[in-house]
């Protein structure tokens, strides 16, 4: 195993570490987006809440998770890591640079500190809190035959961990479903001012980190060619510098406008 050693303490190899956790975490936030989109549903958070019930629960997909988190704290402070050492070895700068690059390349350690620091608030507000504080419950109850749902709160009978209870019953062709309301935490969350601009200031960062990086992530495994170019361009154009963000800042914004409007 000494050349696999040899190869990933290399300057490139570190590069290709960076690439491949890179490229595994946008991937991780389609995947995150795609399920997160399930919050503008008019179900009063049906969708939402089992889906988090899953997410949580489902145990491949909870092995998935801890190695989600493993990678982004791996690509977080590796990239400052290759940062620190690019600047020793380059201590001092030339007199006048002319760079051609992105603004985004150049400042790819910075946007990574703004995002670890989103995710440090992101992952209190709402993972922790679904883990270990009381969340207050809410119960479904769905008519099997015209799939209407009718949400009521209720007050926190059940233990934390606890986190969903079905039944069905089949003579009046109704389903209960009793899960934690994380649709309501993040409802609350998203009426302060504040969390909003952060997670605003947060996706922005997002569209600057992913637009260089994920064009970067492939030309450093060597997948460059003129005929693939353009379209891995196009993608990290418009879907990780555009639509990801987008999605995702359109949710708080989304919450902070229906409170205004007292919906």
């Amino acid at each position: 195993m000494s050349w696999l050693t040899k190869t990933l303490s290399s300057s490139i190899g570190k590069k290709v570490l960076m690439s491949l956790t890179g490229l595994f975490l946008c991937t991780f936030l389609v995947v995150h987006l795609t399920g997160n989109l399930q919050l503008f549903y008019k179900d009063g958070g049906y969708a939402f809440n089992t889906y988090a019930v899953f997410m949580t629960s489902f145990p491949l997909i909870k092995i998935i998770s801890y190695g989600n988190y493993f990678f982004i704290l791996f690509h977080a402070f590796w990239g400052l890591y290759l940062e620190i050492q690019n600047r020793k070895a380059r201590p001092v700068r030339y007199a006048v640079v002319k760079n051609s690059s992105s603004w985004s390349s150049r400042n790819m350690a910075i946007l990574g500190t703004v995002l670890l620091v989103y995710i440090v608030v992101h992952m209190g507000d709402f993972w922790y809190k679904y883990h270990n504080e009381p969340l207050p419950y809410v119960q479904y109850m769905s008519d099997v035959r015209t799939g209407q749902i009718v949400a009521t709160e209720m007050p926190s009978t059940y233990t934390q961990d606890v986190k969903k209870v079905e039944i069905s019953d089949l003579e009046t062709g109704t389903h209960l479903v009793i899960v934690k309301d994380l649709y309501k935490e993040v409802s609350v969350a998203f009426q302060n001012p504040l969390l909003v601009l952060l997670y605003l200031v947060g996706m922005l960062a997002v569209a600057f980190h992913l637009y260089h990086g994920f064009q970067s992530a492939f030309q450093t495994l060597g997948w460059n060619h003129p005929k693939y170019t353009p379209l891995i361009r196009g993608i990290s154009t418009w879907v990780f510098a555009i639509l990801v963000p987008a999605g995702f800042a359109a949710m708080p914004i989304f919450f902070y406008v229906k409170h205004l409007m007292g919906n």
